[in-house]
């Protein structure tokens, strides 16, 4: 028999919350972001999840090759663009779409000679610094992509660095979309701009801007890209881990639990062990009172997360015994709200699933 603990995808959850990233930029085409294996829930899972999208977005080659494989006969874009000549290929082969975001992609297609003609997102950095032109060289990459026979549609993309606060003091989103609007101006093609932060922000930014193609990620999932919770977004979890007490022990004021022994117990408290730990992807440095809950209740994790298991407080469910239920995320407990607590964010959680869980689907409605 299989450890107890298994991840369960809702592709319910993630058609819901695609339609509902549709629903904030009404008019836009959506590119359904499914890098990292689609946050961890599966590419065939986001291929039927996702049906309704316009295309389909990741930074994996040979992953973008095998949503081709699975049937996706929509486009596809690589939201890092090629890394040598062989990917180049690719984009004619199989007919995919690239980013462009550096001289030296340039010059891969230029130098690839391409017997089909492909589609590209060229890059504009608008104060992330990380991918992209700069503005002042914009115009000058544009034109030597209009040069390149090969090269048919040209869309024009950048990457917010801080659409989830459109405010923010260092670089608010409206300074970014001037930028933008400065450096594409004169320039034919569609824009990109929109990640989920965006999405969710469209009444704050929307005034300012033009949305052709947006590029929803962790909210189609469930998470929220953002301080506010993703429920506040109508958002709803894709996956839910879940495992079970595999032992329960009845620990004496003054001792201590787990590795390091940094938990010590103040009065007499039951603890139940779960069979999750960082191996599983549960993050090992989510420390005391990370929230978790046993038979749907709300409770606690104690002490220090081991490479298979971890301890939860049994105090407010005094019923729970060997084979309760644990919820470690999901329904009724928030990934984000276990990633906070932990440090890091929902994303992270998400890709750690490590391949060992079971995974599941959902039934149906």
């Amino acid at each position: 028999m299989p450890r107890p603990i298994r991840a369960t995808i809702h592709l319910d959850a993630m058609q819901h919350n695609l339609e509902r990233a549709r629903a904030c930029v009404p008019g836009a085409k959506a590119w359904a972001v499914v890098k990292a294996n689609a946050y961890g829930h599966g590419l065939e899972r986001a291929t039927r999840a996702f049906a309704s999208a316009d295309g389909l977005a990741l930074i994996e080659p040979d992953y973008a090759v095998h949503l081709r494989a699975l049937g996706w006969t929509k486009p596809i874009l690589l939201l890092e663009g090629v890394f040598d000549p062989a990917d180049a290929r690719l984009l004619a082969s199989h007919g995919l779409n690239s980013a462009v975001h550096c001289d030296e992609q340039l010059r891969l297609l230029e130098l690839a000679q391409l017997d089909r003609p492909v589609d590209v997102h060229l890059k504009l950095n608008t104060g992330m610094n990380r991918l992209g032109f700069s503005p002042a060289r914009f115009a000058a990459a544009y034109a030597r992509l209009r040069a390149i026979p090969a090269v048919r549609k040209i869309t024009l993309m950048t990457h917010f660095a801080n659409a989830d606060v459109p405010a923010h003091p260092r670089l608010a989103i409206g300074e970014q979309i001037r930028r933008f609007r400065a450096a594409a101006e004169g320039l034919d093609g569609d824009w990109s701009l929109s990640n989920s932060a965006a999405v969710l922000q469209q009444a704050a930014v929307g005034a300012s801007l033009r949305s052709d193609w947006i590029r929803p990620g962790i909210m189609l999932y469930g998470g929220s890209p953002g301080h506010e919770s993703a429920a506040s977004h109508g958002l709803l979890p894709a996956m839910s881990l879940e495992s079970e007490l595999i032992a329960v022990q009845q620990v004496e004021a003054g001792e201590y639990i787990g590795y390091g022994s940094r938990f010590q117990v103040e009065r007499p408290m039951r603890v139940g062990v779960v069979a999750c730990g960082y191996a599983d992807g549960y993050p090992r440095h989510a420390g005391t009172d990370t929230p978790i809950l046993v038979d749907g209740v709300r409770t606690r994790t104690v002490g220090r997360v081991s490479m298979d298991m971890l301890a939860v407080d049994l105090g407010p469910v005094p019923q729970a015994q060997v084979g309760s239920r644990v919820t470690l995320w999901g329904k009724g407990l928030p990934i984000d709200e276990v990633a906070h607590a932990a440090g890091t964010i929902g994303y992270e959680l998400m890709c750690a699933l490590a391949a060992r869980v079971r995974v599941e689907e959902a039934p149906h409605g």
